[in-house]
């Protein structure tokens, strides 16, 4: 068995993921870890897959080659750096999310206040849409976090968005 991590990012259409992820199964790939998201126009997904060790990159690459909602997207295979088991620290314990007017930094800003708490960002969206002629911008971190640091982290976050004039919320995260 390897590993390979696959990475796609192209114009955004209906049925990427649909037509992506039938490929990689008929080509033998299962897939372990994957991410999907809209990035403006585009979208972007990675994904770790693991196959048996008679399918090659050259073979996976190819089968995505050929899709036509693929087409000028760029695609890319190689074999990952990394066991595709998540350690503890990848589970997630807490959704932080902050809201209000865009700040330059504020991803910088806030993920270090995660930083300095011992949180492992698992994983981060964030976006930015006009409302009134504002803009607003939501940055959603979901993250790992020990037990005894929530309460001092929570502090933290929310003294840091009240600074930034941002509305800041966290959460345990469900099973």
């Amino acid at each position: 068995m390897q590993t390979f991590l696959i990475s796609i990012s192209g114009a955004d259409r209906v049925g990427v993921i649909s037509s992506v992820s039938g490929t990689l199964y008929d080509a033998g790939v299962n897939l372990a870890d994957a991410s999907f998201a809209v990035l403006g126009e585009g979208f972007e997904f990675s994904a770790l897959g693991e196959v048996e060790a008679s399918v090659g990159a050259g073979d996976i690459h190819a089968a995505l080659s050929a899709l036509a909602c693929l087409e000028d997207a760029r695609i890319s295979v190689e074999p990952a750096p990394y066991a595709s088991e998540r350690l503890e620290r990848g589970a997630v314990t807490h959704i932080v999310e902050f809201s209000g007017g865009d700040r330059p930094g504020l991803v910088a800003r806030m993920s270090e206040v995660l930083q300095n708490h011992n949180a492992n960002i698992v994983r981060m969206t964030s976006r930015r849409t006009e409302r009134g002629g504002t803009d607003d911008y939501r940055t959603r971190f979901a993250v790992n976090v020990a037990a005894a640091e929530v309460e001092v982290l929570e502090n933290a976050l929310f003294n840091t968005a009240g600074s930034l004039g941002l509305a800041c919320e966290m959460n345990v995260a469900r099973p």
